[in-house]
């Protein structure tokens, strides 16, 4: 399929990320038939290894690059046109069905979502949906329908979930970028352990329609991109706009600061979980490029509390319920999945109540905390990703508890509903990524994606491939 190119540009070509194949299509240096063949081909070759892909979209996907052509001869500009995107499989899109990593599933959806709409109008190519762990509970993606996700850094271990798929195609080339979502973690864990920038945008900045409050309000749409600068043409052509605030690439382009930056790896009380000294030199290497950079960078924890975690978790598990009694045949899904929805049948609409309600008390218990500080800085994660197949066969309360001692940094702020990113921080002992967590106030998507691109520029973490790619 990429018999056009020659293999070095083709390889070039898939990392060079969609700000710069955007840039190249509008110049008439790339075709964007070219870039699709070259996607194919690719995902054709790798994903057998991988299986990031639930579905890809040869003939759609291939008609599309011609129609963008068309549109580029005519004189059209748009922002990503003729630029192919993976779309995570929790999303609609329409024709498709949104699998959401079960047989359980109904039929194809009769349009796009609300923020695929989006995509589209901005001249994006959909090649394919990226797999998802069953109902996107896990941050492992691994399921009996659709079979096992795994990490291009190392074939045995999880790329992570549940937006798993799309950070496997993304790390090993198979596309330049691909749209996530994260109810506790799910775009920034996947990110972490697969070397990426991950974006978990505030609470409705992006649209969830068709969909309403996923997951009570926890979950929320965002991008998977090697750079800093590929997330931001991302946001904006997706997001709505903040108020007076400059384009999310303008942000990047501009120099921060000098900011002032919490430092903590403290956990949340409730949470039982030892830190990898990996993952807490991540933390620690990007305060001192941060410090390098001049900012100023102070230890001190955020004023945590019992009832964050208990929060999270009451909403979290109430999402699960939702999603398993919304979905077409429930009686399909796999036996832990069931049972994960028969916990969540124990929140009860008073107690769900109070959780949501509670979360105003917890955001104005932190509004003094980043009224001191522009931004949090913390481990990423826990511990290393974990070996595929660790958690099969075990029962929901086992499972839960295991993979909630590696991602105890991420679902609070799917609570509050603040902005938070996953920013590549180099390698541990075994050669894995390693990554940082960078959380913003109310509307700090633009601070957390200035200093991201800040620390990219100090340290690029883009240059340097997976052994499957």
């Amino acid at each position: 399929m990429c018999a056009t190119l020659a293999t070095e540009r083709a390889d070039e070509l898939a990392f060079a990320g969609i700000a710069a194949q955007a840039a190249r299509v509008r110049a008439g240096e790339l075709r964007p038939r070219e870039l699709v063949e070259c996607y194919l081909a690719r995902i054709e070759r790798l994903d057998p290894q991988l299986n990031a892909f639930r579905v890809v979209l040869v003939e759609r996907a291939l008609a599309e690059a011609d129609q963008a052509q068309a549109r580029l001869d005519a004189g059209e500009t748009r922002a990503l046109l003729g630029v192919p995107v993976a779309i995570k499989d929790d999303i609609d899109v329409a024709g498709e069905v949104t699998a959401c990593g079960t047989r359980a599933h109904g039929g194809p959806a009769s349009a796009d979502a609300e923020i695929v709409r989006r995509l589209r109008g901005a001249g994006a190519i959909v090649i394919g949906k990226t797999n998802v762990p069953e109902l996107t509970i896990w941050p492992f993606t691994e399921t009996v329908t659709y079979g096992l996700t795994r990490n291009p850094w190392n074939l045995e271990r999880t790329p992570g979930g549940s937006s798993g798929g799309s950070a496997a195609a993304v790390a090993a080339g198979l596309v330049g970028a691909a749209l996530g979502s994260d109810g506790a973690g799910s775009i920034r864990i996947p990110a972490a352990w697969c070397g990426l920038f991950g974006l978990k945008p505030q609470r409705d900045r992006l649209p969830t329609a068709p969909r309403e409050e996923p997951w009570r309000g926890m979950a929320v749409s965002g991008p998977l991109t090697r750079s800093v600068a590929d997330a931001a043409l991302f946001m904006d052509v997706v997001a709505d706009p903040v108020a007076g605030a400059p384009a999310f690439v303008e942000a990047v382009q501009a120099q921060p600061g000098p900011l002032r930056v919490a430092l903590s790896t403290a956990l949340i009380p409730g949470q039982l979980t030892r830190l990898d000294e990996g993952w807490r030199d991540a933390a620690l290497r990007t305060a001192e490029a941060l410090r390098e950079l001049g900012h100023e960078v102070v230890e001190q924890d955020p004023p945590y509390s019992l009832s964050m975690w208990w929060a999270g978790l009451t909403r979290f598990l109430r999402g699960i319920r939702d999603d398993g009694r919304a979905i077409a045949h429930p009686q399909r899904l796999e036996r832990r999945t069931r049972r994960m929805v028969a916990l969540g049948a124990s929140v009860t609409d008073p107690v769900i109540a109070r959780a949501r309600a509670i979360e105003w008390t917890h955001r104005e218990r932190l509004a003094g905390f980043f009224g001191e500080f522009d931004a949090l800085l913390t481990p990423a994660m826990a511990r290393p990703a974990p070996a595929i197949g660790r958690y099969e066969g075990l029962g929901a309360l086992t499972t839960l508890n295991l993979v909630a001692s590696l991602t105890p940094y991420t679902p609070l702020w799917n609570h509050t509903g603040q902005p938070a990113c996953a920013v590549p921080a180099g390698f541990d002992a075994a050669g894995m990524p390693v990554a940082a967590q960078l959380v913003g106030r109310t509307d700090g998507e633009a601070t957390l994606l200035a200093l991201a691109a800040q620390l990219e520029t100090a340290r690029p973490w883009s240059d340097r491939l997976p052994p499957v790619a």
